[in-house]
This record gives C-alpha cells, sequence and structure tokens, in this order.
C-alpha cells in the first residue's frame, strides 16, 4: 500500500500500524493430508482503516480471521498487534490480548437470551473483574454509540434482528478494543437491515474505530475503504475504492 514501508524479518512496524502479517503461513493436518490455508500472507493495516476481506470459499479468509482474531496461531511467518509480535505468544498470553485488544462481531449473535441488552454487553467488563457502576456505564455508552438507548432493557427475543447484532457490536465495543473483526456480520440479516448495519459501522469508523469485515457479499463490502481478496491462501488483490 502507498506509504507503507517495506517489512522485513527483524523490523518494527511502524507507529501507525495496527495489523501487521509478514509471509503470515497455516498449515492443517487433516488425516495425514496437509492442507496449506494460508501460503505467505504480508498485510498491513493502518489505525482507522476499514477493510473488507473477500474471497471464494478455501481462499483463507477465516483462516486470516482467526490468526488475526488471536484464535489461532500460525505455522509460520510474524504477526503484529499495535507494535506487538503476538505471533510468539502463549495461549494465556493470546486470550489476555485478545480480550483487551480485539471485539468481535459474528454472524450469530450469540447474545444470552433471558439477559437485558445491557446486561449482554456488560459480560466482557465482567470476566474483566468492572465494577457494576463503571460497567453500566460502560455498556450504556456503548449500546448509545450503536443507536440502541431506548432498547437497554429489553431481551434479544424483544428485539429485531438487526437490533440483535447492534447488541453483539455495542458488546464488541465496550472493552474499547484496538480492532473490530467482523466476521459475515449481515449473513443473517435482509438487505435493508444490512444496509442500515452498515450504517453503524460507517459511523464507528468515522468515530476512529479499525474495522475488518469478512464477507462474501460484494455490496457490504462496498462500504469498506479498502477491499482485499484472497484466493488459494495467497492475497490476490488489495485495492482502495472511492469515497
Amino acid at each position: 500500500m502507498p506509504g507503507l514501508q517495506e517489512f522485513r524479518t527483524g523490523d518494527t512496524p511502524q507507529p501507525d500500524i495496527v495489523i501487521l502479517t509478514h509471509k503470515l503461513a497455516r498449515d492443517y493436518d487433516m488425516g495425514g493430508e496437509v492442507v496449506r490455508a494460508l501460503r505467505g500472507v504480508s498485510l498491513q493495516i493502518r489505525k482507522n482503516e476499514y477493510v473488507a476481506v473477500m474471497g471464494p470459499s478455501g481462499s483463507g479468509k477465516s483462516t486470516l480471521m482467526n490468526l488475526v482474531g488471536c484464535l489461532d496461531t500460525p505455522s509460520a511467518g510474524e504477526y503484529w498487534l499495535n507494535g506487538l509480535k503476538v505471533s510468539d505468544l502463549s495461549d494465556d498470553e493470546l486470550a489476555r490480548i485478545r480480550n483487551k485488544e480485539i471485539g468481535f462481531v459474528f454472524q450469530t449473535f450469540n447474545l444470552l437470551p433471558r439477559a437485558t441488552s445491557l446486561h449482554n454487553v456488560e459480560l466482557p467488563l465482567i470476566y474483566a473483574g468492572v465494577a457494576a457502576p463503571d460497567r453500566r456505564r460502560r455498556a450504556a455508552r456503548a449500546l448509545e454509540r450503536v443507536g440502541l438507548s431506548d432498547r437497554m432493557a429489553h431481551k434479544p427475543n424483544e428485539l429485531s434482528g438487526g437490533q440483535r447484532q447492534r447488541v453483539a457490536i455495542a458488546r464488541a465495543l465496550v472493552n474499547e478494543p484496538s480492532i473490530l473483526l467482523a466476521d459475515e456480520p449481515t449473513g443473517n440479516l435482509d438487505s435493508a437491515t444490512s444496509a442500515e448495519l452498515m450504517g453503524v459501522f460507517a459511523d464507528l469508523h468515522r468515530q476512529g474505530q479499525t474495522i475488518v469485515m469478512v464477507t462474501h457479499e460484494h455490496d457490504i463490502a462496498a462500504h469498506a475503504a479498502r477491499v482485499v481478496t484472497l484466493r488459494d491462501g495467497l492475497i490476490a488483490t488489495d485495492r482502495r475504492q472511492a469515497a
């Protein structure tokens, strides 16, 4: 990408680079057969970028998402997150980084059915040991950011699909993560609700949030400022889009 340094093993990323992968590879042993899901992906994403990751089934986009989200470790190569080389960390260290630096939004909302919106959003803060008054204040603020200040006491079955996904986004934001990772966030939503949700992501991006979104839908990827396409475990194209 223009303005980015050529990264070499032993270098340290530029200060404004929040995600850097260098020759990142991931192999899986499938009953004696080695599947090369990623074959050496080098990618740099600056703070406050909005990037969509696309590719056909089997292209490696889910594997890349899992590595960037610290849910998996690479077979080779380097991964730096906010200036920290996380590709060498232990599982416990990865869990701490994951909880502090990364907010996840999935296709399935993964909300507790009997809990209110506010309590669902509070959950990461409960696990982090945050005191109740501060927890509620931060959860309420996160719900306000996604336009649900009037739905804090509602349970998931009292919300529309789009509202449930907004609760899930608020939960992902409540720890003020460095990056928001969204994996097919509109997969369970109709086109009108999907467009509405893209407005939420656009607002968050304008507020300074770094967003990486995996999608197979071109009309959803069109909302991002940059689209990275994977094919056969490698980056096929990496292009910026007109605003």
